[in-house]
């Protein structure tokens, strides 16, 4: 049967596609695969030979896991999927920071997402690749698709990060913590310390109770690991990928579940916080429509100016792209 189809009107959420085969792109998709939840996954990538190589790596892995059809394909492979997953780009470079790539990435992104509109306006898109924000919204500009079915992977995993650090400074599991990296994700995102807990118990008090630090120092410091944890890594090791996988792995189980989960995603802000016309992360709910509602939680007034901020940061950027973009 040709999978190939030129119009379809509905989706097939048992059908993903994920658009780039580097480090994030494989990894995720051997996340993915492991999960269960699709029957059908199609790996794009500019260098077909790399696609097909991965594919047939995957599928070896198989009989592990439940039966799946994964194989190389093409924007018309496209037709009938429900999540389109985009990680192709230029990776980020040691010492470069993710709103370098914005011009770079903006332009792969113009032919990308054309290319997938031809074949595809019903799908659910996400965004993983840097600066996510941008390319979210720059996404969105392009496809036409309504703001609630473009979707970055925001700042899910700098919250899995504080989440991890936090807990190890705590002596607690990380499951445990409940705070949020909100704003860019990149250097002018920000931590919500104001509404951080420990299962309930208020931050300060459960660091009084257990002996450990909460001053300010310690608190920037905390903050800082997280903010330039993903440059030490590309410094070690040339790109981050595993945290990430799982990161979209977290996004995909909301949306495929119909979860009504709260994930600080890159979605689009529109009055929230007076800010409007810009994506950015900040909780949502996300359910099987992809961002149900976007959360304006309570900050105090460092908070917000931080936010205010990233917001100008991002703006900004999507200024200086805005003549580039082709709006559908």
């Amino acid at each position: 049967m040709d999978r190939r189809i030129q119009s379809c009107n509905t989706v097939n959420i048992r059908k993903c596609a994920i658009i780039g085969c580097g480090n994030v792109g494989a990894t995720t998709a051997y996340t993915l695969m492991q999960t269960g939840w699709f029957s059908e996954m199609v790996l794009i990538d500019i260098n077909l030979k790399k696609a097909e190589g991965e594919a047939a790596d995957l599928a070896h892995g198989l009989p592990f896991h439940a039966p799946m059809d994964i194989y190389a394909g093409d924007y018309a492979d496209l037709v009938d999927c429900g999540l389109i997953i985009i990680t192709a780009g230029a990776n980020q470079k040691p010492g470069e920071t993710r709103m370098d790539l914005v011009r770079t990435n903006a332009r792969i992104f113009r032919s990308i997402v054309s290319n997938i509109t031809i074949y595809n306006q019903n799908a659910i898109l996400l965004v993983v690749t840097n600066p996510v924000d941008v390319l979210s919204y720059v996404t969105w500009k392009i496809s036409g698709f309504p703001s609630s079915r473009v979707i970055g992977s925001g700042t899910v995993l700098d919250t899995a990060r504080l989440k991890q650090l936090l807990g190890s400074h705590l002596g607690v599991d990380s499951r445990n913590v409940h705070s949020f990296i909100i704003g860019e994700h990149g250097d002018s995102e920000l931590p919500v310390w104001s509404s951080a807990n420990v299962s309930g118990v208020d931050l300060n008090h459960y660091c009084e109770s257990c002996g450990r630090g909460y001053d300010k120092r310690t608190l920037d410091s905390l903050f800082r690991d997280v903010r330039d944890s993903a440059y030490k890594i590309i410094e070690a090791k040339g790109a981050t990928y595993y945290a990430i996988a799982e990161s979209v792995k977290r996004i995909v189980a909301a949306i495929l579940r119909d979860e009504n989960t709260i994930l600080p995603v890159s979605a689009l802000v529109d009055g929230h916080y007076g800010l409007d016309g810009v994506y950015m992360s900040l909780p949502c709910i996300v359910s099987r429509s992809g961002v149900k509602q976007v959360l304006e939680i309570p900050l105090d007034h460092e908070e917000e100016n931080k936010l205010r901020h990233a917001a100008k940061t991002l703006q900004n950027a999507v200024r200086e792209l805005d003549m580039e973009i082709t709006v559908k």
